[in-house]
């Protein structure tokens, strides 16, 4: 075998990268990167190209008379006064618009973000690919993570809720690792996704469905939290009303 990647693989690799992959994509790439020691190779390389151009050193801040001025105009830009002139018509507007949007709601995500967490959620479902830590005790999936990330996830144990732990594992969403706690409620597996989130007291939208699965989307202590299952949109939302009690009650640290 020779040095460099397979040609018809390079596309794939950069889209699996970039969450663009579907789930039968990505388990059948994961295959072949098990296969082939070049693939894999050109796979790691450019994921590390992908960590060194997101260095916050490699990005420059706007001036912050700028960033004032760009707030104060999206907070107050609304179809009915003249900023949207002094923009320029229908395009300023529709300038105007997006920033207020963007700022005013930072919560809000592209599909992307949906259709990875979608993926990863049925490519758990195969087999073997559910958890890496397969126990009911949270008193062993909680430091199961100590070490391998740089947050520590909560894990309250929602079994008088309805919602039976399962264990947890680790994964990639758009590029970075992230937790993953799983539960169950009846036959229906819930993955609930954590990672560091920025603090912020703006309320944090839900996400809309994504190919027939329900998304919540929640904050707190600095954790973002992102539950995936096939549950009915209530039941999702009891889920993560429960999982809030549960750490605000402290019992994951008993």
């Amino acid at each position: 075998m020779t040095d460099a990647a397979c040609p018809d693989r390079i596309l794939a690799l950069h889209a699996m990268l970039d969450g663009e992959l579907d789930a039968i994509g990505v388990i059948g790439l994961e295959d072949h990167l098990r296969l082939c020691p070049a693939c894999r190779r050109e796979f790691d390389r450019l994921d590390r190209l992908r960590g060194l151009l997101r260095a916050p050193e490699l990005r420059d801040a706007a001036p912050k008379a700028l960033s004032a001025r760009t707030e104060r105009l999206a907070v107050s830009a609304r179809p009915s006064q003249p900023v949207r002139a002094w923009l320029g018509g229908a395009f300023g507007g529709a300038i105007a618009a997006s920033l207020a949007f963007w700022l005013i709601m930072p919560g809000a995500e592209g599909p992307a973000l949906r259709q990875a967490l979608v993926d990863s959620h049925i490519r758990s479902l195969q087999a073997g690919h559910l958890t890496d830590v397969s126990v009911s005790d949270r008193h062993v999936v909680k430091p199961w993570f100590n070490g391998r990330l740089a947050f520590a996830p909560p894990v309250p144990d929602l079994s008088a809720d309805g919602f039976a732990l399962s264990g947890g594992r680790l994964d990639v969403i758009e590029g970075h690792d992230v937790a993953v706690l799983v539960y169950r409620r009846h036959l229906h597996t819930i993955n609930l996704f954590v990672r560091s989130g920025p603090s912020s007291s703006a309320a944090w939208r839900d996400v809309p469905p994504q190919a027939g699965f329900g998304i919540k989307r929640w904050q707190m202590d600095g954790l973002e939290f992102l539950a995936v299952s096939d549950l009915d949109p209530a039941d999702l939302v009891h889920f993560s009303e429960a999982f809030v009690r549960g750490v605000r009650s402290g019992h994951p640290e008993r």
